[in-house]
């Protein structure tokens, strides 16, 4: 018997009057809103402008979840097409099951066509998304721990999570795995900071380091969980995917640095950086010193005094007015 544990809560879903709030879609939102919003300030600190992180993402996060929905519903045909099981059941979303692999990969189409309709590089864009979706990785596993799904073999280690009976699951105390990975990404997204302030990542690198981090982490974490999955040759099918994944995004790494070195130095065309902006900025610089200067040089505006106009009627006038005057 276990003395310490990690408790499961005995519902996923809070009801705030008539509204039931479901756990695992409370994570999926606040992962959201952290990548987002810290996606936002690298963005800026790279000199672009404030709010087109959260532009592109209305056109990223919806291409995400239907990305993520189908990869799990393929990938896991069996939970809802075989015999006794409701295909409807493919559609609730707030039962989990969302691919990360399908979330990113369709969510990059979605936010190419963001970036396409706003002039910017997705490499660019997605370097600086690339922590703050670890993070919303790591917000996003808690609700599986809402769900009391996705857990690994059985232990009595004092970390352990204790699962409830219910359908598809026997009660015990098993390796949290969610918390692992949660863990593990909020690892993977200092070490994409770290690394894109050291070396100066750019032209999709800091992204494609976040995907070889998570898969590196993905696959042994992958390897402890004893849920149903297909596999292929004793291997599950989604550590064969981060293996694969891995070796994409470091070969991609390495022709990127011999090809594009270096980092973008313009990532907006609008942005504060980008040629037309400083040149209006000094065009404004300009034209204030200009009038500071004029103000400066006319002096204050009032009546000459009458000793300084006995003074400029005396003083010589080089076309001879003077001596004609005087003769």
């Amino acid at each position: 018997m276990n003395l310490a544990y990690i408790p499961s809560p005995s519902t996923g879903v809070i009801d705030l009057g008539p509204i039931p709030l479901r756990g695992y879609a409370f994570c999926i939102i606040i992962g959201v809103f952290v990548a987002v919003w810290f996606g936002n300030k690298r963005w800026v600190a790279r000199g672009g402008r404030a709010g087109t992180v959260a532009d592109i993402a209305v056109w990223a996060v919806p291409f995400g979840l239907v990305g993520g929905r189908l990869y799990h519903v393929i990938t896991d045909y069996q939970l809802y097409f075989s015999d006794g099981e409701n295909w409807v059941d493919a559609f609730k979303i707030w039962q989990g099951g969302l691919g990360i692999w399908g979330a990113i990969a369709l969510g990059a189409v979605g936010a190419w066509i963001g970036c396409r309709r706003r002039g910017i590089p997705l490499p660019a864009w997605a370097d600086a998304l690339a922590p703050g979706i670890a993070l919303a990785q790591a917000c996003g596993r808690w609700g599986n721990w809402f769900n009391q799904e996705l857990y690994g073999r059985e232990t009595d280690l004092p970390w352990a999570l204790k699962i409830s009976e219910g359908p598809n699951r026997v009660a015990g105390t098993y390796h949290p795995t969610f918390l692992y990975e949660s863990l593990w990404c909020i690892g993977v997204a200092l070490l994409v900071i770290w690394a894109d302030r050291r070396f100066k990542l750019g032209h999709g690198r800091a992204f494609a380091l976040y995907v070889a981090s998570y898969c590196a982490g993905r696959a042994w974490i992958e390897y402890m969980r004893v849920d149903e999955a297909h596999h292929i040759l004793g291997l599950r099918l989604n550590v064969w995917t981060a293996l694969i994944v891995f070796v994409l995004a470091v070969t991609y790494i390495v022709i990127s640095a011999k090809v594009r070195p270096g980092r973008e130095e313009i990532v907006e065309p609008e942005g504060p950086q980008a040629p037309g902006a400083a040149e209006a900025g000094d065009a404004e610089a300009g034209d204030t010193e200009s009038a500071e200067a004029g103000s400066g040089d006319a002096g204050p505006v009032g009546p000459k005094p009458a000793e300084a106009e006995a003074e400029e009627e005396d003083a010589p006038k080089t076309n001879g007015e003077a001596e004609t005057a005087k003769g």
